[in-house]
């Protein structure tokens, strides 16, 4: 009892350490992937860093589940190359002892990861899309980034500010170029501030500038120095609720519309707590080292075949989405190939045979003695 209890302390303190290594890798990724959309002015940059948090809550099953894996698969391989693995195996227990602590520790982990991939992930993924809906519809001059050439929803209209205040009620050196038909009109001002009349009218205030207006590759233009002048900003309201996507959805509403898009998403939600539990147990019998030799290649085959499992998980998703696949046989076939191939993996190391065809006794005598009578 008191050897399981170290057990599973030695797999909660690895599953610490692994996840906060592949968290920062994916927070970091995260980050840098946003602030280049932030950068392009496709991302609002006052709600960057909620986004980004957001953003990394919907890897957190992923993340979980392979902490979990990894934590186990480093604490039974460094049972093996310390040799702790020969007094556990001389007290009479097998390798199967392990299976209780690592259930003990992965059950709980798996109910986390279920509640953060059927509940907190859609809300997180809808918090997004709202987001940058909001961000869509706001007017023109609000998505302005100083040092940046901003289009219009409508192309029809281009900004260029150099200074933005704070605030966003103010800036300066005002770039703006609109088309309307064959003509063309360009406005160059100093300084522009946005005002809100009672009617709720939003304009953008220039002063002291000049206006060109004139037909592309025509030499005439008529020029207007102002030193007041308002440009309407065409405001889109509020952002309807059009974002539709199966991640945003919750899983109430997957399951009231079973449609193959909508069960694929919830066939995904469903694996990876599963995922979590049948690695686990994978990596119990995928983690032997031979310490006089190494660890690298049972490390190696073991990250390979974990993602492959998790890669099969997208290959059924997939299927069910493009109405390939039935939901009812891709919701446990790659879990149950899983599951087979730890029983197998399991009977191998338990067997202590080696792993290769086995022939015949009369075969094996003729093929060691070639010059022996056939009968």
């Amino acid at each position: 009892m008191i050897f399981r209890r170290a057990i599973v302390r030695e797999i909660g303190n690895s599953a610490g350490a692994v996840f906060s290594v592949l968290f920062s890798i994916i927070f970091t990724n995260v980050l840098v992937r946003l602030l280049g959309d932030a950068a392009s002015g496709d991302v609002d940059t006052k709600a960057l860093f909620s986004i980004v948090a957001l953003s990394s809550l919907t890897k957190l099953p992923v993340v979980l589940t392979l902490s979990v894996f990894i934590a186990v698969l480093i604490a039974v391989s460094r049972a093996y190359r310390d040799s702790e693995m020969v007094v556990w195996f001389a007290a009479g227990q097998s390798l199967t002892a392990w299976v209780r602590p690592v259930l003990r520790f992965a059950v709980p982990m798996a109910a986390l990861i279920a509640a953060l991939s059927l509940v907190v992930s859609p809300w997180a993924d809808r918090m997004i899309g709202d987001a940058r809906q909001r961000f869509e519809h706001r007017d023109d001059v609000s998505k302005v980034t100083p040092g940046r050439f901003i289009e219009s929803s409508a192309s029809e209209r281009v900004f260029f500010v150099e200074n933005l205040d704070i605030d966003g009620a103010h800036v300066s050196s005002v770039f703006a170029s609109q088309r309307n038909g064959d003509k063309e009109v360009i406005i160059v001002a100093a300084r522009g501030d946005i005002e809100k009349h009672a009617d709720g009218a939003r304009f953008l205030v220039l002063s002291n500038g000049r206006r060109y207006e004139g037909s592309a590759g025509a030499a005439q233009y008529r020029v207007l120095e102002f030193e007041r002048y308002a440009i309407r900003l065409e405001s889109q309201g509020e952002a309807p609720q059009t974002n539709t996507s199966a991640s945003t959805l919750t899983t109430p509403q997957l399951l009231a519309d079973p449609t193959p898009r909508n069960l694929g998403e919830l066939l995904y939600r469903l694996a990876v707590p599963v995922a979590a539990v049948v690695l686990a147990l994978l990596a119990v019998p995928l983690s032997y080292v031979n310490p006089r030799v190494g660890r690298s290649a049972n490390l190696m085959f073991a990250t390979l075949l974990a993602l492959v499992y998790l890669s099969s998980i997208q290959v059924m998703q997939a299927s069910v989405q493009r109405g390939r696949l039935q939901f009812g046989l891709a919701v446990w076939l790659a879990h149950a190939v899983a599951a087979a191939l730890a029983l197998l993996f399991f009977y191998r190391r338990l067997s202590l045979r080696r792993w290769r065809p086995q022939l015949p006794q009369r075969w094996y005598r003729l093929w060691r003695r070639p010059d022996a009578p056939a009968g």
